[in-house]
């Protein structure tokens, strides 16, 4: 009965922007781990940002630093990633997570969207 559904995902240009959200249901975001992952075709999954809701822990990959920010509406029961200054190799399906532990989250543990693609070319 959790369910997490991602939207927001698209085809842009380099340098575009695109929110990607991720709706969740039957699953409380307090005190809990969240992320955003991606992965293409032939590649493992790799974090791309995850938090602890009821801490200050926040990281974010190296390749996003800067141009990629994770979010939390706790009122709309909602993780966000704003994506800023899209590359080409950002181009992946992004997955959303809630998990009880990072190193939950990080070996493809809890709870997993479907996923939307993002796609980014010129």
């Amino acid at each position: 009965q959790v369910q997490l559904v991602e939207s927001g995902g698209g085809s842009v240009q380099p340098g575009g922007s695109l929110r990607l959200s991720c709706a969740v249901s039957g699953y409380t975001l307090n005190n809990n781990w969240m992320g955003w992952f991606r992965q293409t075709p032939g590649k493992e999954r790799e974090g791309v940002a995850e938090f602890f809701s009821g801490g200050d822990k926040l990281y974010y990959h190296d390749s996003v630093k800067g141009r990629f920010t994770i979010s939390l509406d706790n009122a709309k029961n909602t993780v966000y990633l704003q994506m800023n200054s899209l590359k080409p190799e950002d181009t992946a399906m992004y997955y959303c997570a809630a998990g009880a532990s990072f190193v939950t989250l990080i070996a493809g543990g809890g709870y997993w969207g479907q996923g939307t693609q993002v796609t980014v070319s010129s």
